[in-house]
């Protein structure tokens, strides 16, 4: 056999390897792609809205701009740890009224968590009963209640963002 045969066998070799790897851990996969897309577009929303307009909300009873991204980094560096057992790192505490860049770089620095706390997770102990707000939840159910926790928050992003003339990242990525 050539060298090229054997070069192109082992690449082979190597990429189905990591198939079968990457396919022995369907939901902690998802998980993953779950946390980079909804990172980019939570973040991305997050600088889009103007630093004057983070005390937007649209009726009294709702969550301003900036409450919404503090509830998203604190809920993060909470749900991360509990899914993955692991502890988010001290982060500076931010309130509503902190300056925009600091809260997107918390934001930010919650998400980076996230990531990291995913990075090597696999798919043993999904039924494994996990702390989820005073009470107990398997991490699978609790995987999914974060993806779809970040779904809402993102288009309450977006409703947010059109209510003040910008378009949403999305939106943005779809009109490129």
């Amino acid at each position: 056999m050539s060298r090229i045969h054997t070069m192109v066998l082992c690449v082979v070799c190597v990429s189905m390897s990591g198939l079968r790897l990457s396919a022995q851990t369907p939901v902690s996969n998802a998980l993953r792609l779950s946390t980079a897309n909804f990172s980019r577009n939570l973040v991305e929303a997050a600088e889009e809205m103007p630093a004057e307009k983070y005390g937007f909300k649209p009726t009294p009873a709702q969550m301003s701009f900036a409450d919404v991204v503090v509830h998203l980094a604190e809920g993060n560096d909470m749900m991360c740890g509990w899914i993955s057992g692991t502890t988010a790192p001290a982060a500076p505490k931010v309130t509503a009224t902190d300056a925009k860049d600091k809260l997107v770089a918390r934001l930010r620095q919650s998400f980076d968590y996230c990531t990291s706390a995913f990075a090597k997770m696999g798919d043993t102990g999904l039924a494994d009963s996990i702390p989820f707000f005073g009470r107990k939840m398997a991490r699978a159910d609790e995987m999914f209640a974060i993806a779809i926790d970040w779904a809402d928050h993102y288009s309450q992003q977006a409703i947010y963002l059109r209510l003040n003339g910008l378009l949403p990242p999305t939106a943005k990525r779809k009109q490129g």
